[in-house]
């Protein structure tokens, strides 16, 4: 059974920055996780441009994650993906990661799990289902894959906006929301208003229509129905989250089902820490930055507990 000084659950930012420091501190680094590596830069929207990352002025989503990964494997953490970890086990001065492949002992373990198991919520209209992989998706398809198509979008946040403003680079887009106005950042929705995406404001998605494939979308903007014709529909309404795990192991939550963590990202279990979006507090602000920032508290914090350095 392999042991580690730390193993970081999760290898989105927050766990891919967590083992980066922990390894400039030398300390024996495992990275699990039960997808890919990237977390939801990769597996939600991985062509969207990241536009508040410092040191970018714009980097899209799947290349910020490759420079994260490629740091931390620089700096010789290990990292496997498609491990689901099952069980965190007290043991006698040490931890026991219980995973689908194996077991390893550590001394302490940062949670970075974002949020979990998560899928793309759906909106629930005739034809969501049926048409689901045959033109209709919840990620944005790689550039190539939209020129001369007709994209329509539904969202009005950071994420949605992001992607049409991506997609209308190379073809005609319409983002669709149901409110009167966008909750994205002011900066983000300046850019959309220069640009070349239409915007359907206060408006429903009634369904989506096609045999086969899909067509078209029927909105209701208050008591017109209409309907948009549509080659490609992308729905960015959110994700749904599964953090039952967090139950198993033995963590104490907020009443939001999130980790409780103190200022020093410390859980209830002693050697356990979090960081990223697993992780709620009062005025909390889910970043990628601000999983990073967490991510090195964290990663300080596990180092005084497996060190105990004389100015701990």
């Amino acid at each position: 059974m392999t042991s580690y000084d730390l193993v970081i659950v999760g290898a989105g930012p927050g766990g891919l920055t967590a083992g980066i420091y922990a390894r400039s501190k030398m300390m024996k680094t495992l990275i699990i996780d039960a997808h890919k590596v990237g977390g939801q830069l990769v597996s939600l929207y991985p062509e969207k441009g990241i536009h508040n990352y410092p040191g970018y002025e714009t980097i899209q989503a799947r290349k910020l994650s490759d420079k994260l990964y490629a740091q931390a494997e620089s700096m010789e953490c290990d990292i496997h993906e498609g491990e689901k970890v099952q069980d965190i086990v007290s043991g006698d001065e040490e931890y026991i990661i219980k995973t689908d492949k194996g077991e390893y002992t550590t001394k302490s373990v940062i949670v970075a799990i974002g949020m979990g198991m998560f899928k793309p919520k759906r909106m629930g209209v005739p034809g969501e289902a049926e048409l689901e992989g045959k033109g209709l998706t919840y990620i944005l398809p790689v550039k190539e894959e939209l020129v001369a198509k007709k994209v329509v979008m539904f969202g009005g946040g950071n994420s949605a906006i992001d992607m049409a403003l991506v997609s209308s680079t190379v073809t005609h887009t319409t983002l669709v929301h149901r409110k009167d106005t966008f909750r994205a950042d002011e900066a983000t929705v300046v850019q959309l208003s220069k640009s070349r995406v239409k915007t359907i404001m206060s408006a429903n998605l009634v369904s989506v229509n096609g045999d086969g494939k899909v067509e078209s979308v029927t909105l209701k903007q208050g008591d017109e129905v209409f309907d948009v014709p549509a080659d490609l529909v992308v729905i960015n309404i959110g994700i749904s989250s599964d953090l039952e795990d967090l139950k198993v192991w033995g963590i104490e939550l907020t009443d939001s089902g999130l980790i409780k963590t103190d200022f020093d990202m410390r859980t209830n279990r002693p050697g356990i820490f979090a960081c990223g979006d697993v992780v709620d507090y009062a005025g909390k602000y889910k970043q990628i930055i601000t999983a990073c920032g967490e991510a090195a508290t964290a990663v300080n914090s596990a180092y005084k507990f497996v060190k105990k350095p004389y100015w701990a």
